[in-house]
């Protein structure tokens, strides 16, 4: 997954590009890139966080009242800045574009641009295929006279041929912005507005908090199939193209998102907290009576205090995290992660030392973090350690953008909880049921596929072959 970002109104677009980009900057680490539209596109992108890839003389230049930007985290492709969004192409005319998420037709795709249009990817990135598809389709139109239904209809029609997740913003030259979701809705996007002397100024972006920051009203969130055009004259035109039952992404309220966004009204921090307060029976039914409760930073916050609010025992910082260094869970290669725990994590010993410890995490999807954290704790002088798991076990890889794309990575596809228990060295190992997770979202239909192996789009296992072995391809992984 990525971090989004788009703006049209009446004045320069790029501060509110570059500082929505770093509200978002926890949704990719590895490249960063903005394009804006005066009179011709003016792009700028590179790899690496927002404040190393743009500086001054960047914002001098990338000037226009409609813009779009993007932060990466590399789930398909290389992590080389040919592969950093946004995509500029000429065809049939001036369009730019970014998206969050994952095409599971690829190579589908991909033979049938150039069997119908000629068309040869440049990249490895997905997101050629969203904009060349989209750009085929709007050829059919009568390019000198494009109506705001004429583009509507080409994202219905690349909805239609396009499979897997994702959100899309995009610059269309002299016409305005478009934006459009995959039928299942897997992907946030969030629209928002702001009202000024000069007249309403629209945002699209993955998370509310891009418009906490910079005083947007949040309007709504994007639906499942949903297409939402706004012209140069902030005229907003919207439609429900091709649609299917939402499934969405339930990794954005465990790990993703940030605990002070609303994604389809409902809080993230709420939601983790009721994370750990369904861990908790599953503590008391086992009948063990830890002291205290302590969280993984930071993702394992919320969790710890429902958690700990359900057991009525103390919630403690035993663990302190430095902010300088990654998130291991999106860091490509074992070995970064491995030495990202390494520096991060420091344990404060006279709350732990002697005590009966309930540690809660996110989720455990290799074991690497578990095992470590394990071992930091026991050295620091832990009495018995509990290990806890908002998340179910699991199971099955992601095809639609989670890093956890090959099988033999995800540690409870291949041993059981008591075989994951004793490999991370826990005296205990607690995880969320997938029927207690489903029944937490009760009100919003998710997509469970990493817990059930239940995929909600179509040729998903031929599609989970195709992205797990070009996967460990990148990686260089044996099969």
């Amino acid at each position: 997954m990525c971090g989004i970002v788009g703006f049209t109104g009446k004045y320069k677009v790029i501060n509110d590009l570059i500082l929505g980009l770093t509200s978002l900057q926890h949704r990719g680490q590895d490249a960063a890139g903005i394009v804006t539209f005066k009179e011709s596109f003016r792009i700028k992108k590179g790899l690496g966080l927002v404040n190393e890839v743009f500086k001054e003389k960047h914002i001098n230049r990338l000037k226009g009242k409609t813009g779009i930007g993007h932060v990466r985290y590399t789930t398909h492709g290389t992590n080389d800045k040919e592969n950093a969004q946004p995509i500029v192409s000429n065809y049939p005319f001036g369009i730019a574009m970014v998206h969050n998420g994952n095409v599971t037709n690829l190579e589908e795709m991909n033979r049938a641009l150039y069997q119908d249009y000629h068309v040869l990817p440049t990249s490895s990135n997905d997101l050629e295929i969203l904009l060349y598809t989209f750009a085929a389709e709007l050829e059919k139109k009568d390019l000198g006279n494009i109506k705001p239904s004429d583009l509507l209809d080409a994202a219905v029609s690349t909805q239609k041929k396009v499979e897997g997740a994702y959100a899309v913003i995009s610059v269309i030259a002299n016409h305005g912005m478009l934006a459009f979701m995959d039928p299942n809705g897997m992907r946030p996007l969030i629209l928002g507005k702001k009202i000024t002397q000069k007249g309403v100024t629209y945002g699209l972006a993955s998370e509310s908090v891009t418009f906490d920051h910079l005083g947007y009203e949040v309007v709504r969130d994007l639906q499942p199939g949903e297409i939402l055009f706004i012209d140069n004259n902030q005229k907003v035109y919207t439609k429900i193209g091709h649609q299917h039952k939402q499934k969405f992404c339930v990794f954005e309220y465990i790990y993703f998102a940030r605990e002070d966004s609303i994604i389809h009204d409902k809080l993230v921090a709420g939601k983790r907290v009721r994370m750990g307060k369904s861990l908790a029976k599953k503590i008391i039914e086992a009948g063990l009576k830890p002291d205290i409760v302590i969280d993984v930073p930071a993702s394992g916050y919320f969790a710890a205090s429902g958690l700990a609010e359900e057991l009525g025992i103390p919630h403690h910082r035993g663990l302190v995290k430095s902010n300088y260094i990654g998130r291991s869970f999106i860091s490509p290669k074992q070995s970064e992660r491995e030495a990202i725990v390494k520096r991060k994590l420091n344990p404060i010993k006279k709350t732990i030392q002697g005590k009966k410890i309930v540690v809660v995490d996110d989720s455990i999807v290799r074991g690497t973090t578990s095992k470590r954290i394990v071992s930091i704790l026991k050295k620091a002088g832990a009495k018995e350690i509990y290990f806890a798991s908002a998340a179910p076990a699991i199971k099955n890889p992601c095809i639609y953008g989670i890093d956890m794309s090959i099988s033999t990575d995800l540690i409870a596809a291949n041993m059981s909880v008591k075989e994951i228990r004793d490999y991370i060295g826990a005296d205990a190992l607690f995880f969320n049921s997938a029927d207690d997770f489903v029944e937490n979202f009760e009100d919003l239909s998710i997509c469970t596929a990493c817990f059930t192996g239940e995929y909600p789009t179509e040729k998903a296992l031929e599609a989970l072959v195709h992205i797990e072995t070009a996967r460990r391809k990148i990686l260089g992984v044996e099969a």
